[in-house]
């Protein structure tokens, strides 16, 4: 499958190096093809440079988020959160219309500083402004309260025995991405459908949490699990 991820982050690399390994192929989408290529210093995450990273990852193509919005017949948006809607209008409506998007983002702010507040929350989130803005997009809202090498590799805690929220307005898109995340390694048992996009809210909301919890732990290897 054609998979184009709009963002060159450590969550964008991550996700398009299991890609790759699983036989699909990827573009990446960004701002400046040839300023991203160039990039020759890592990131405050411990990321290598993207010209490294590149190198090592010579099957992933770059463009811009148009390229990989109309180069994939699946879509990941894997932006930041105040990124993702100007990426999302960089990469057109018509690249975007009928498509599935697994949006990770987070609208994460850390204008005051840290720990960061949110730009939307309580009576809406980024995933529902993203689908309302693109009502022909099937936004299904996954990855987005768990650290990246958890996205690709869930057995690198507790075995994968470890709850995965999504949430999406559409079954069969939501049906299509499960299926997708179980090549990943997650077992369906511990994807958890909450329902309908307005559920973000609450899994935006988590990284709330979750950021305490990494300070805490001073890892981000971690994940909840739901027992009931």
């Amino acid at each position: 499958m054609n998979i184009g991820i709009l963002g060159t982050g450590g969550v964008a690399r991550a996700i398009a190096a299991k890609l790759v390994s699983l036989g699909h192929s990827v573009m990446l989408g960004t701002r400046n093809v040839e300023e991203t290529k160039s990039r020759s210093t890592g990131d405050t995450m411990g990321n290598v440079s993207f010209r490294e990273w590149s190198q090592k990852n010579s099957a992933v193509t770059v463009g811009t988020f148009s390229d990989a919005a109309a180069f994939g017949t699946m879509l990941v948006n894997a932006t930041t959160g105040s990124g993702s809607l100007p990426a999302l209008a960089a990469a057109g409506e018509n690249n975007l219309n009928g498509k599935i998007l697994v949006d990770i983002s987070n609208p994460l702010d850390f204008s005051k500083g840290f720990p960061p507040s949110l730009t939307v929350s309580n009576t809406d989130s980024l995933g529902e402004q993203i689908q309302r803005t693109y009502p022909k997009l099937n936004v299904v809202k996954a990855f987005n309260t768990l650290s990246s090498p958890l996205m690709v590799n869930p057995s690198l805690v507790n075995n994968g025995d470890h709850t995965l929220p999504i949430c999406g307005n559409d079954a069969e898109a939501k049906k299509k991405v499960v299926s997708l995340l179980n090549t990943f390694g997650w077992k369906n048992e511990n994807i958890l459908d909450l329902g309908d996009i307005t559920n973000a809210r609450g899994t935006e909301a988590f990284l709330l949490l979750w950021i305490r919890m990494f300070g805490a732990f001073q890892t981000p290897m971690f994940q909840m699990k739901i027992v009931k």
